[in-house]
């Protein structure tokens, strides 16, 4: 299958319909649910942001990154040594600097990595977050193995960050504007760059394109929506440790791209909720006999992944839209 035909751009309806659905949803459930599942459902839109973060480079501009996590957990920390033990921090300078602070390591390891392609650009991605992750795991100065506490969220001020609901409309906030962020730039022309250097890079450097400014922009441009996504998972945690830049982390924000299905960045948003709901569901699994199988959850992760790969390669989104085509061939 060619890369043009694994990626839906164009949403169709029921995608859209589900979308504004979700967005309904999001918006009502603090109200109906109990403080647990909205703190849970919180965690899935930081997620999805993360996902979404990553699906402009991989779904978008097709290079597949293995280090993702580390442009998370570098803003995690700087919300963590900005906030003073005894008093929050302002908003309005923590997070410029967590998402500032990503960006810059985005830049300076883009500007390596991306000369290389395939494998190479893979391993490379995954070496430069496996040095991140130990820098901090190995460093007690930088809170080593154990990681920091944040006592305080950020103080914003004319809304306040503490309250639970509060922060629960915040992050959707941040949600809502960066899918409308990168859904325009999908459409601009520096968006159609990423899309034709994704499907032929040698044509799009033929035809006069810098494909290497436009990687590394594309680079880190990720790496700052990654921070921005590490700065409210920190926020609403309170605590941040060098698990944050594990391999783990990227490869669990990659399957949830395969979960939803890339390049649209719907599928991102639908595959973080998605993983999410998994995890919980096969950890919570009934024990049979003495096999405990809810202790398994990782095999039973990995088998649903492929049998999605092989029987909807297109994700969650290319289920809807072939089902909405079916419908539409009936109605005919």
């Amino acid at each position: 299958m060619s890369a043009p035909q694994i990626h839906i751009e164009q949403l169709p309806r029921s995608v859209q319909l589900v979308l504004l659905l979700g967005l309904l949803a999001l918006a009502a459930f603090p109200f109906v649910g109990s403080d647990f599942y909205t703190a849970m459902v919180n965690r899935m839109m930081i997620l999805a942001i993360f996902a979404m973060s990553l699906d402009l480079l991989q779904g978008v501009t097709g290079l597949v990154s293995l280090g993702h996590a580390a442009y998370f957990g570098i803003a995690g920390y700087a919300l963590a040594f900005a906030t003073p033990a005894n008093e929050p921090v302002s908003l309005y300078t923590s997070l410029p600097l967590a998402v500032g602070a990503s960006a810059l390591a985005a830049l300076v390891i883009g500007f390596l990595v991306v000369r290389t392609h395939g494998i190479y650009f893979i391993m490379v991605t995954m070496a430069f977050a496996q040095m991140v992750f130990y820098v901090f795991f190995d460093n007690k100065a930088l809170g080593g193995s154990d990681g920091l506490f944040l006592n305080f969220r950020p103080d914003a001020l004319v809304f306040d960050l503490e309250n639970k609901r509060v922060f629960y409309f915040f992050t959707l906030a941040c949600l809502v504007g960066v899918y409308l962020l990168l859904r325009r730039l999908l459409w601009s022309p520096f968006g159609r760059s990423l899309a034709g250097i994704r499907v032929n890079e040698h044509r799009m450097r033929a035809l006069g394109f810098s494909t290497f400014s436009h990687k590394l922009a594309a680079f880190t441009l990720a790496g700052a929506l990654a921070g921005l996504a590490g700065f409210l998972w920190a926020a609403q945690t309170g605590f941040v440790n060098p698990e944050l830049m594990g391999f783990h982390m990227s490869a669990h924000v990659i399957m949830m791209l395969i979960l939803g299905g890339m390049g649209n960045f719907a599928g991102a948003i639908m595959g973080a909720f998605s993983f999410e709901y998994l995890l919980h569901l096969f950890k919570d699994l009934p024990q049979i006999g003495s096999f405990k199988t809810g202790k398994h959850w990782q095999m039973w992760m990995g088998l649903f992944i492929v049998g999605l790969i092989i029987f909807a390669p297109k994700g969650i989104v290319g289920l809807l839209n072939r089902w909405m085509n079916r419908k539409e061939i009936r109605g005919d």
